[in-house]
């Protein structure tokens, strides 16, 4: 929960309601604070104004893509058995019906594998896209090799990878990320370096919020700014995903932890707003269902946001190998939620095409 914030009054929130009807990427800062703090009525006109804007973007279709999440740590090895089991991973995957292989987390420190090599052993082992490496990882990479982080980039293509997860952002704001972190952590004006890097290389990436912790709505207004100018600048984000802050995330700067969250007011309008904010820019708006349950996932599906991201398939061979082990969709579960919407479902690609 976000304390110490006024909350609009609704008279302001419906001033800046209208407003946003003739130009929903066009308020002020403080019109999109205003927003965020909407409720009763004024949060289901809001809803009901991102989902017009969702409509116009993207069409009613609930999209989805099949995908298996890799731990890098859990994957990595260069020894023959290591390889032979990160093959079988990636084949099942494929075989399960995946498009998309996701691989997150730093190579550990005495780690003898390369990022490089570990692309393209999955690269190779089926014709799957693989979405991989965060920012902070980009940089590992670039200086494990000693090579310059457009040079390493350019490889890492080479190698097979297709995206970047644009997480690791957290809050775009140096004072809240090393209040969340207790220490030094990559500064925002380097996380921006380096996805403007990737999309430079020819790269995608998503786009990311972890929200509800001690940020303001200041803050995450501000947040969605940046992402939009950089989206102005390269054109490289695919989506935009809220994620909120729980028990689970990584914060060791934060000692209280437990009465941090957001409420189910504050997230569903978060995702109008940035639907709202971001309208002309960045198209897709995910609901992060393994952060926010599948009930609230398809609540947000009604409120502004078209897709429900991955299934995050486990296969047999090795679920533990993945960072959201024990969390997957099944397409019947996906199905249903949109059938209660009253919309159709796709399969999409990590950019969003057909199947």
């Amino acid at each position: 929960m976000i304390t110490g914030v006024d909350v609009p009054d609704a008279g302001r929130v419906r001033k800046w309601l209208v407003e946003a009807v003739q130009g929903p990427a066009s308020l002020p800062d403080e019109g999109y604070v205003a927003l965020l703090g909407a409720d009763g009525p004024e949060l289901e006109g809001l809803c009901e104004l991102a989902d017009s804007l969702r409509r116009h973007a993207v069409g009613d279709v609930v999209t989805y893509v099949v995908n298996r999440n890799l731990d890098t740590a859990a994957v990595c090895g260069t020894g023959a058995a290591e390889r032979e089991r990160l093959a079988a991973l990636v084949a099942e995957a494929y075989a399960l019906g995946a498009t998309e292989i996701c691989m997150q987390g730093p190579l550990p420190a005495d780690s003898a594998d390369d990022y490089l090599t570990l692309i393209a052993a999955i690269t190779e082992a089926a014709p799957i896209h693989l979405h991989a490496m965060r920012p902070e990882e980009l940089l590992d990479g670039a200086a494990r090799r000693a090579v310059p982080l457009d040079e390493f980039l350019s490889a890492a293509r080479a190698a097979g990878l297709g995206s970047v997860p644009g997480t690791a952002a957290r809050i775009l704001d140096d004072g809240v990320r090393a209040r969340m972190r207790g220490g030094p952590d990559l500064p925002v004006s380097r996380w921006v370096e380096v996805i403007e890097a990737a999309h430079a290389a020819g790269m995608f990436s998503t786009s990311t919020m972890v929200y509800g912790h001690v940020e303001t709505p200041a803050h995450q207004v501000a947040h969605l700014r940046l992402l939009a100018e950089i989206q102005d600048r390269t054109g490289g984000f695919t989506e935009f995903i809220a994620m909120p802050f729980g028990p689970g995330t990584p914060a060791p700067g934060l000692r209280e932890v437990a009465g941090l969250g957001p409420s189910p007011r504050e997230t569903r309008a978060l995702h109008a707003v940035a639907r709202l904010l971001l309208h002309g820019r960045i198209e897709n708006i995910q609901a992060a269902w393994p952060k926010l349950g599948l009930e609230a996932a398809g609540t947000l599906l009604g409120g502004g946001a078209n897709d429900l991201g991955g299934l995050l398939l486990g296969g047999s061979l090795a679920p533990e190998a993945g960072a959201d082990a024990g969390l997957t969709l099944t397409v019947d579960q996906v199905d249903e939620v949109a059938h209660r919407l009253g919309r159709p479902l796709r399969q999409r690609t990590t950019r969003y095409s057909h199947v």
